[in-house]
């Protein structure tokens, strides 16, 4: 059993997936620094300085300043602008993933169509082998 799972976890597929997996988070985390410290604050100064990372609804009765203050007094919210924040973190490495894969595709090259080794006979439509001139199932002349 130990063998199998060995022979499993060696195989291309698993390790290239392990490491595109481990790749892939540490992309995300760089997408999300770069909306969050690069995308946003330009985006927030051309709107009038808002900071959408601190666009709340406060749910409670008590009025606060910014989502940190509500949130350590323990205050129900709705934090859209986290969510603004996380959609354009999404939007991004979407993108980004496309363009890559797009790449890819584009990278790859075709293996040439293997020439065919069969043809149907004419009388049964059994498949014989194109060198054939004579069916090996109905006996019939192939030309």
């Amino acid at each position: 059993m130990l063998d199998e799972f060995k022979k499993f976890a060696m195989r291309g597929n698993v390790v290239d997936m392990a490491v595109g997996i481990v790749i892939g988070v540490a992309f995300g985390k760089i997408v999300s620094s770069f909306v969050k410290d690069v995308l946003m604050p330009p985006i927030g100064k051309l709107m009038g300085g808002v900071d959408f990372s601190n666009l709340f609804i406060n749910l409670g009765d008590g009025a606060y300043e910014t989502l940190a203050a509500a949130q350590e007094a323990g205050a129900a919210t709705i934090n859209y602008g986290v969510f603004i924040n996380t959609v354009l973190d999404f939007l991004i490495v979407a993108f980004a993933i496309f363009m890559v894969v797009k790449v890819m595709n584009k990278m790859k090259t075709e293996e040439p169509a293997k020439a065919p080794d069969t043809k149907a006979c004419p009388q049964c439509l059994s498949d014989i082998p194109i060198a054939a001139k004579r069916c090996k199932f109905c006996a019939s002349e192939v030309a």
